[in-house]
């Protein structure tokens, strides 16, 4: 694979020589949390130290639904919306009208649905790692800068592979980090400013009867790069920034209403998932505060510096030797 490993410990990189991961480089990054080598072992990763991305990594969604959120983007697979450079992943939302799918494809079942179209007043994109990285539990770490403004919704987050529980969210949704309206006023926040972050899960019955629970954290800087984790093991998901803990919640707080389901105590969060990255502008969350989108600033801009994936060492099949950083 021939990409480079940045150093998660404190001084140096750690060579992962099975994935063909070579070069020794120094890390400075603060905000990167350390890994214990010999309790975590690197399973996929993504440096973004090519000059494209990575098409055994990651797959684009094009669409212009709007995520059954109300959003008002179009996601593109088009270079302005998302490309690599100088090291980084750069997801692009764009104050521009554009057309394309009504549905997304899991949607698309006839060629009359498929014919429809869309026409959305920004466009944006959305990655996953979908049949390139699928897994159960484990320890994910992403380091990002995030976009800001009043309608912006940049997300690092994971859904099933299988949907082996039936379709959203009797399967469940994992969402690592999302963030909405960053730096705009908030009169409910402190300082009277947007800085919070959410890990949150989704679960429950089909939709509407879906239910969901989280927690929230606050970024000092919210212009500056943080490191987005979980642990995930059976029965036990945890979320950090810059490694500090600010959620967990456990198999009692959660559940699949599925038939297939029953007598599962750990489902769903019990499958394989994928993740996904992406910026949204606009939709129900963000715009609940009744200000909609700031038509101002753009583009908006998410960078993501690395995405890891570390197995349990000792127990790789439920993770549960392994259940915090």
């Amino acid at each position: 694979m021939g990409m480079i490993v940045k150093a998660l410990a404190s001084t140096v990189l750690v060579l992962a020589v099975s994935f063909g991961l070579s070069n020794l480089a120094t890390a400075q990054d603060a905000d990167v949390p350390a890994v214990d080598l010999d309790k975590w072992n690197l399973v996929w990763a993504d440096e973004f130290e090519g000059q494209i991305i990575d098409p055994d990594k990651w797959t684009h969604e094009t669409d212009c639904w709007g995520g059954g959120n109300e959003e008002r983007q179009c996601y593109t697979d088009e270079p302005e919306n998302s490309f690599v450079s100088d090291g980084t992943l750069k997801i692009t939302a764009l104050k521009k009208r554009t057309t394309g799918h009504a549905l997304p494809a899991s949607m698309r079942k006839t060629r009359d649905l498929a014919k429809q179209s869309k026409t959305q007043p920004y466009s944006s994109a959305r990655l996953r790692t979908f049949a390139n990285g699928d897994w159960r539990f484990g320890r994910f770490d992403i380091r990002a800068k995030l976009p800001g403004g009043q309608g912006v919704w940049p997300a690092i987050w994971m859904l099933p592979s299988d949907q082996h529980y039936g379709t959203w969210a009797l399967s469940g949704e994992l969402d690592i980090m999302e963030a909405i309206n960053l730096g705009a006023p908030c009169d409910e926040c402190e300082g009277g400013v947007e800085t919070r972050v959410h890990g949150t899960l989704h679960y429950g019955g089909q939709w509407p009867d879906n239910k969901h629970s989280g927690s929230e954290t606050t970024l000092d800087d919210i212009a500056a790069w943080h490191t987005y984790s979980i642990v995930w093991s059976a029965g036990v998901i945890s979320w950090y920034v810059d490694g500090e803990q600010f959620a967990r919640q456990t198999m009692d707080d959660w559940y699949s209403d599925s038939k297939d389901a029953e007598g599962r105590i750990l489902a769903p969060f019990d499958q394989r998932f994928h993740m996904l990255l992406n910026v949204a502008i606009g939709g129900e969350w963000p715009e609940r505060n009744g200000n909609g989108v700031d038509k101002t600033g753009f583009p908006k801009t998410m960078e993501v510096d690395f995405v890891r994936v570390y197995e349990c060492a000792s127990d790789p099949e439920l993770g549960l030797d392994c259940i915090s950083l």
